[in-house]
């Protein structure tokens, strides 16, 4: 290992889940060089460096909770609409605020579409595979254990994450000042937030773990966000056109371009997306007793969900249902590791791919996808309402938001 990789980069490429694995081969994408996992290792040593400036001259001057209303004023109006801010928030805004050339937004009307469309199952896979499946990459692990991801619970986690991405997905959303682009900025800033106050705890060591919340893994989990689980779609019948898939692609090349992600690091297609969740899975998917930890709660999730009618009984049905799609996705053995039962017959899925495959041809007709989509939007906000009564707030999750200095 290279002097300055951080001890949690393994020797050589790991085993990638298996349903990542066969796509990339099925699109004939390489396995990660050596060259290519090296540089992975030296990413998990690198943060974000426009937002890291802004939070460190905050904290020189006023404070965080005395400076961050300026940012919030950018977000919603701009930055020329704050007329004393600092020349660090303006250097930011200047950058963030010019859209880049290469951003086309009826692909990003195309995408959202094609997002919306996938309804409530959309969600299942994100949460009962991406983020399951993801507590295996146990690096990333440590920095949520260290922000009170236990005490808040993995259930307001997912939402806000999911919040997050109905944001992004809204019509305009990443606009200019729309609600996905200052939900974007807004984690990000939470991010970088986080970044800096766990380098600094007494138990976080630097040279095992790297830095916190790093461009390898805010990589891996742009693309495990956002491009996984319109993989995972395929095998619940959640069909699209080549042309919504790189549409995605595009979504979150931007999205992570305003993340922080460095631009090495963003999909150019959607096939680049594939190779670089594969790629990124093979440093990084590495589960210790952490990713049962972060798992095992998310089976239990359910059972304190809302329903109108037959609450308990649903409530019951539900985990059921749940735990059936980690189990069709993850198998028996990613279970184990994961801390969950692993004789979950995989139910739903099965009952749901004849159903979406033909939700997925009637969006070929005349008009069908803005109704897909219309239907999918519809059914993803009954699902944030199941989970939380109450509204969502992005990064409620992570005291720091409130309480930084």
């Amino acid at each position: 290992m290279s002097a300055g990789i951080p001890r949690r980069h393994p020797a050589s490429p790991q085993r990638v889940p298996v349903g990542v694995d066969g796509f990339a081969r099925l699109l004939r994408i390489q396995p990660v060089t050596e060259t290519e996992f090296a540089r992975i290792g030296e990413a998990l040593t690198e943060g974000d460096p426009l937002m890291d400036h802004v939070v460190d001259e905050m904290i020189k001057g006023a404070g965080v909770r005395a400076l961050r209303p300026m940012f919030e004023q950018a977000l919603e109006h701009g930055i020329d609409a704050v007329p004393d801010a600092p020349e660090y928030l303006r250097g930011f805004f200047a950058v963030v605020e010019r859209t880049p050339d290469w951003v086309d937004q009826r692909k990003l009307e195309v995408a959202a579409r094609t997002m919306n469309s996938g309804g409530a199952d959309g969600l299942y896979v994100a949460r009962d595979v991406a983020l399951v499946g993801g507590y295996a990459f146990s690096g990333f692990n440590q920095t949520l254990l260290r922000t009170g991801a236990l005490e808040k619970g993995s259930n307001t986690r997912f939402a806000e994450t999911s919040q997050w991405a109905l944001d992004v997905i809204e019509d305009g959303g990443l606009l200019a000042q729309g609600v996905g682009y200052r939900s974007t900025l807004r984690v990000r800033f939470i991010h970088s937030l986080v970044r800096r106050h766990v380098a600094a705890m007494d138990d976080w060591d630097s040279d095992e773990w790297g830095l916190p919340i790093n461009q390898a893994d805010m990589a891996a989990t742009m693309v495990g966000s956002l491009i996984a689980p319109m993989v995972g779609g395929l095998a619940m019948g959640l069909f699209n056109t080549p042309a919504e898939y790189q549409a995605v692609a595009h979504l979150a090349r931007y999205v992570g371009w305003l993340m922080g992600v460095a631009d090495e690091f963003l999909p150019v297609d959607f096939r680049d997306g594939i190779r670089i969740l594969h790629h990124t899975s093979a440093a990084l998917s590495t589960p210790d007793e952490t990713s049962a930890q972060l798992a095992r709660p998310m089976a239990d999730d359910p059972l304190r969900w809302h329903y109108p009618r037959f609450q308990t009984l649903r409530r019951r049905i539900a985990q059921s249902q749940h735990l059936s799609v980690s189990a069709f996705f993850l198998g028996r053995g990613a279970m184990r590791t994961l801390g969950l039962p692993t004789r979950t017959v995989p139910w739903y899925p099965i009952l749901r791919i004849p159903v979406n495959t033909l939700h997925s041809i009637a969006k070929l007709l005349p008009g069908g996808s803005v109704r897909a989509s219309a239907r999918g939007r519809a059914e993803q906000l009954r699902f944030m309402q199941t989970m939380q009564d109450s509204p969502v707030t992005i990064g409620h999750t992570t005291h720091l938001s409130q309480h930084a200095a």
